[in-house]
């Protein structure tokens, strides 16, 4: 897109919903588009189409940017990286990283006598919850064979829309095909009434997950190192020196001989790191 009007065309489809209907934009306001999201989030944007601008009523892209940057609150550009967030997600996706961290993780943090044997697990790119909650659903299962470890899954993404459907822990009944049924009845409750068709998390799985808003481009905590990383399918939407700078952050949060998962489509080949690989995507500090 260099030197003339276009219309937006389509995107990549892995990063969900649209931010902007076919309007016409120009090279360099498209760049700033680009610039902004690439600043506030890590993301590369390519030409899409999208709603974002339908949505608040904008007859322009120049009169939405102008917004987006001039807004005190922060509130619209949560709203546009909301719109621009990839949200595909599924119970035990992956599911030889769930499978390591039964039978290799859990007993090597439990050897390690980690804090009293109290451990805690990131989801760092949580979407609408299906990750944590599948974590939560090993650690409980793992917990019941071993009485005395405890656990807590903060949950985070930089979507509000993915967290609160998160929080609610609500899924249609499709989207639990793929979970055992002695797990079923033993993690979820069936609705009923005009709740029919959908299953929720039971309230003790819940409690177990704190879920919260964070960028990972922002700075990460220095207190309550973690012992378990979940980062999967999200650097493959960042360039090499941000994916850099994330794993940095990620080997300098973990505790001592913590471990970090990643998507199966990602890999650490081509950057500097200290961690050693245990398995496909998975890594030991």
């Amino acid at each position: 897109m260099i030197g003339k009007i276009k219309e937006m065309a389509n995107i990549d489809p892995s990063l969900g919903t649209s931010i902007f209907f076919s309007v016409k934009i120009s090279d360099s306001l498209f760049k700033k588009f680009s610039d902004l999201i690439y600043q506030k989030a890590g993301i590369y944007l390519k030409p899409e189409k999208g709603k974002r601008l339908r949505a608040c009523g904008f007859t322009s892209f120049a009169e939405y940017y102008n917004y987006v940057t001039q807004d005190k609150s922060g509130i619209e550009i949560v709203n546009l990286l909301d719109c621009i967030s990839t949200n595909f997600t599924s119970f035990f996706r992956e599911q030889a990283h769930f499978d390591l961290l039964d039978s290799h993780v859990l007993p090597s943090l439990m050897d390690r006598g980690k804090r009293n044997n109290e451990i805690l697990l990131w989801s760092a790119a949580c979407s609408s919850g299906e990750e944590p909650y599948s974590m939560a659903i090993i650690l409980e299962e793992f917990v019941n064979k071993n009485p005395g470890l405890r656990y807590t899954i903060k949950a985070t993404d930089i979507s509000t829309k993915v967290l609160a459907h998160a929080q609610r822990g609500v899924y249609s009944k499709d989207k639990v095909t793929n979970i055992p049924k002695q797990l079923l009845k033993k993690y979820f409750q069936k609705g009923v009434g005009k709740s029919e068709g959908f299953v929720r998390i039971k309230g003790n799985v819940r409690s177990k997950i704190i879920f919260k808003r964070f960028n990972l481009m922002d700075e990460f905590p220095g207190h309550n190192p973690c012992d378990v990383v979940f980062c999967r399918n999200v650097m493959i939407y960042f360039n090499r020196a941000t994916q850099q700078k994330l794993i940095d952050k990620f080997y300098q949060v973990l505790s001592p001989d913590g471990y970090l998962f990643i998507g199966h489509s990602e890999s650490l080949a081509n950057l500097k790191h200290n961690f050693k690989q245990v398995a496909a995507t998975a890594y030991c500090k």
